[in-house]
């Protein structure tokens, strides 16, 4: 039924022009909330972009009404949709609205276009050519480089082998991260990958325009649809998902450590210091002694729990971004080519 507890998350998206975007959230608010499913959706002039929550057979109703909404009839097909084991409980609640963009990049969709995207790569030509490019550059010649187009947080559970990952804490930093490094890429050919394949989408159009690269490739479906066909492949560790899960997992791997003990440990939480929305790993036996925030300043505010400062606090107000420049600059050298890592 509908409410049965075993269930799914699905996630996909949808680029196409809503000529009334009101109109679709509403639909879409009122579809979901008729299958009881939770999650998130975010509708604008640009597509659709949903990831949601609930009980097999609300879900894969889900899928036949959104296939047949004539808005996204031609364009959206069965493999457009991931999914992974889960549930209506992964989410809080459902959101659903519109907005700008359909993955916040901060770039208006009007100046770069996802119709201007890069080369889609089916998860066996991508892994085709991540092999070809490990190989490469264990000898030191390759003129790849393997992006990845997530947060720092994201990648550092897991990771296609010898990526570029940048430290970045937001999507929307990510233009500037190109505007920064563009030497990086100048004359390469880009491999670029992502959760879903979303962030790809615009990514790789805002990388197209500035016209440096030799030839722009991204991963269709995402790292979700490789691993459903690699799950021993190059990407190592686990994949982070935005939901009440964190993680998923498709091989045993930890590549991730605790952040106070240094233990394997990839399983996040969030900081424990009520201001705080930085996510933390910290191991059990860490956690035991009360180590449970991002980092000292944070562990310090908690001990002194200010009631007095609810809500004034910025919630990026803490030593671990201070000291993160939000836009790193790659030094690149030995630690591109190290692709072992």
């Amino acid at each position: 039924a509908v409410d049965s507890k075993v269930g799914e998350v699905l996630l996909y998206y949808c680029y196409c022009e809503v000529k009334d975007p009101e109109k679709l959230c509403a639909w879409q608010k009122a579809l979901c909330q008729h299958l009881r499913l939770t999650g998130k959706v975010r509708v604008a002039s640009e597509g659709i972009n949903g990831t949601v929550g609930g009980s097999k057979v609300a879900t894969s109703l889900y899928i036949e009404v959104m296939l047949s909404q004539p808005l996204f009839k031609d364009i959206l097909c069965q493999e457009d949709f991931k999914s992974s084991a889960g549930g209506a409980h992964c989410f809080p609640d459902l959101r659903v609205g519109v907005f700008r963009e359909i993955v916040p990049m901060g770039i208006d969709p009007k100046i770069v276009s996802y119709k201007e995207t890069g080369i889609h790569l089916s998860p066996q030509e991508f892994h085709r050519e991540v092999e070809q490019y490990l190989s490469q550059a264990s000898q030191g010649q390759s003129d790849t480089i393997l992006l990845d187009c997530r947060n720092f947080y994201e990648s550092k559970i897991g990771h296609f082998q010898g990526c570029l990952a940048p430290d970045i804490r937001k999507f929307s930093y990510f233009p500037s991260y190109i505007d920064e490094n563009l030497e990086l890429f100048k004359d390469k050919r880009v491999l670029m990958y992502c959760t879903g394949g979303i962030r790809c989408e615009r990514g790789s159009a805002y990388l197209r325009s500035k016209a440096v690269c030799r030839e722009v490739y991204q991963l269709k479906g995402g790292i979700h649809k490789y691993l459903e066909e690699f799950p021993d492949g190059f990407y190592r560790g686990k994949l982070f998902v935005f939901d009440d899960r964190y993680a998923i997992c498709s091989n045993e791997d930890i590549i991730s450590a605790c952040r106070y003990c240094g233990t394997l440990w990839d399983q996040y939480k969030l900081c424990s210091s009520q201001h705080c929305r930085q996510l933390v790993l910290t191991c059990p036996s860490c956690r035991n002694k009360g180590l449970t925030a991002c980092c000292p300043v944070c562990q310090e505010k908690e001990l002194k729990v200010n009631s007095k400062a609810s809500g004034q606090t910025l919630k990026e107000e803490c030593e671990c971004t201070r000291r993160r420049p939000r836009v790193p600059i790659e030094h690149v050298s030995q630690r591109m080519l190290d692709t072992g890592k």
